[in-house]
């Protein structure tokens, strides 16, 4: 089992998201959560998976593996909301997250996550992209689903497992745990044949 051969690493996920955390405690692997600080900025160049990998990357090159941490294991992860060849990052704030609503509504868009894996000797990166179809929404809803949830830390301002994704996913084709922020059942996969 995967708990078994991690034991002599110390697993940390460098990530503050919650939904990451609470993701990754489903594989049932001891982990710590060390978030690392960067700026979540990309060359403009970048597309699609392009983007959430080198940010994913750069989190990963953030981590320092000093005190304590020789041994460490770190993931890093980043989703990003891809729509018609344009990112929708975490919206600054009720308008902005209204407006990503609007474009999102009647669309079928890409939640596209990168993450590293890294150690002192060796890193790898992988992707997972999962495509979601919105209903067309109404004025009201996309009122009443910011106004009470507030999603302003969620990329492309939802959360697939809130109210709004109850009410207007009509589907989706991929993993649904990468659009909550974590593709885990490739995670899992990528650490067994990381750590072999």
């Amino acid at each position: 089992m995967l708990r078994e051969k991690l034991k002599g690493y110390k697993l940390i996920l460098a990530s503050r998201s919650p939904r990451r955390e609470e993701l990754l405690k489903g594989l049932d692997i001891d982990f710590e959560i060390k978030p690392v600080a960067v700026e979540e900025r990309f060359p403009g160049i970048l597309k699609g998976e392009e983007i959430a990998l080198y940010l994913s990357k750069l989190k990963a090159g953030a981590f320092g593996f000093g005190d304590g941490y020789d041994n460490a294991l770190v993931i890093t992860a980043d989703t990003i909301v891809w729509l018609e060849g344009e990112v929708l990052p975490k919206p600054a704030g009720y308008d902005d997250a209204a407006g990503m609503l609007k474009k999102l509504s009647g669309n079928v868009h890409e939640v596209i996550t990168g993450v590293t894996m890294k150690t002192k000797e060796k890193t790898r990166s992988f992707s997972s992209i999962t495509k979601v179809w919105f209903k067309k929404l109404t004025k009201e809803e996309i009122e009443y689903y910011v106004s009470n949830y507030k999603p302003y830390d969620k990329a492309g301002a939802y959360g697939i497992q809130e109210w709004i994704g109850f009410a207007a996913v009509e589907k989706i084709e991929g993993s649904y745990f990468n659009v909550v922020g974590l593709p885990v059942q490739k995670v899992y996969a990528e650490l067994l044949d990381f750590i072999r």
